[in-house]
């Protein structure tokens, strides 16, 4: 719960402070906005209604059909953290300099991960840099109530991003900004603070669909709206069962998410890189074969994976989307024979994929 805390500090002043602290802990935008959401609660609403989450339950979990601040989790920061003032959001950017995205999709054989999965999982980085940041307002302004928040709890991060003058919402759904492109990731946190906000950013995709066009499976079914049933992201990632067998062509070698979205965005052209080593890619995984990975036992699976968010999808879904990306990569000897080895798996999900990639590859399972 928040409470009472000395605190004299200029307002003014000490955002400016914040910002020069998060800048020298590696964020490379801080912003601030106020307790709330604009039109966030009648957006969410009816894209859950239209059932545009699929199996993300955990995206209804914390709506009710309440009108008060408390009644929607997701729509009122204050319904999530009661007591918050303002909240203050961070950006840091991921893009990696070693991968060529066009290069890797051009290629069937390779596996192409999204390039935010590369390198180690950001949840524990943003979260433990957060803290850092609270704990040095902590030594400015003295004991004062937050929390801290990276992906990890009903936050409509893209929305409280927007209001605090980071970006603005891209026909994707992705925060967008000029300078920075889409290519970072989002951190909170709430505060008691009264921090006055920033001003939001105007919408600057004007006329332009180039990522409506590119999405390989038209997941983005109007601007501003994704049907997550579609997105290769939630296929790939979320969607724990069968993948439906007609969108299995459309994802190609792509294994884990997908950001053809973003590389058509022409606002990331110029995307800085990340100043973070810890999102350089690891284990070459920007350059990995599919029959390669296709061999990695669950122990391969887990020891190399460890610290990164693909882990969090289990070797068997690692293998399902494996089997898919092979399915439709060029017919070899070598795909043929991946495929084979795993015809047998002990699990169902498995041997349905790779039967069906088989298939594609013109053999008979």
């Amino acid at each position: 719960m928040f409470g009472m805390h000395g605190n004299d500090e200029d307002p003014s002043k000490l955002k400016e402070d914040i910002r020069r602290w998060g800048a020298d802990l590696g964020f490379d935008a801080v912003g601030f906005a106020g307790a709330h959401v604009n039109d966030a609660e009648t957006n969410l609403s009816a894209w859950l209604a239209a059932g545009c989450h699929g199996e993300m339950d955990y995206m209804a979990a914390h709506v009710t059909n309440s009108a008060s601040d408390t009644g929607n989790k997701r729509a009122h920061p204050t319904g999530l953290v009661p007591g918050t003032r303002s909240i203050i959001t961070v950006r840091m950017n991921y893009r990696p300099a070693s991968a060529d995205s066009s290069a890797t999709l051009a290629k069937g054989e390779q596996a192409f991960v999204s390039r935010y999965a590369l390198g180690r999982d950001y949840h524990k980085l943003l979260r433990a840099r957060l803290q850092k940041l609270a704990d040095r307002i902590t030594d400015e302004v003295g004991s004062f109530a937050y929390r801290v928040f990276t992906d990890s709890a009903p936050v409509m991060e893209v929305g409280l991003a927007q209001n605090s003058g980071l970006g603005w919402r891209g026909k994707h759904t992705l925060l967008l900004d000029r300078d920075a492109g889409s290519y970072f990731f989002l951190g909170e946190i709430f505060t008691d603070l009264e921090l006055p906000p920033d001003t939001p950013v105007t919408d600057h995709c004007g006329s332009c669909t180039a990522c409506i066009s590119a999405c390989p499976t038209t997941a983005i079914v109007a601007p501003y709206r994704l049907d997550a049933r579609l997105c290769i992201s939630y296929l790939s990632i979320e969607l724990k069962g069968s993948i439906p067998e007609p969108l299995r062509p459309l994802m190609g070698n792509r294994i884990y998410g997908c950001d053809d979205c973003q590389l058509a965005c022409p606002w990331n052209r110029f995307a800085p890189l990340t100043r973070e080593n810890d999102f350089a890619p690891r284990h070459g995984l920007d350059q990995a074969r599919l029959a390669e990975l296709f061999a990695w036992n669950e122990s391969d699976f887990n020891q190399r994976l460890a610290g990164s968010a693909i882990r969090r999808i289990g070797y068997e879904r690692w293998l399902r989307n494996i089997a898919v990306a092979l399915g439709n990569a060029p017919s070899s000897a070598e795909v043929v024979s991946a495929l084979r080895s795993r015809a047998d798996h002990a699990s169902a999900l498995v041997r349905e994929h790779v039967a069906w990639a088989l298939r594609q590859q013109g053999v008979e399972p």
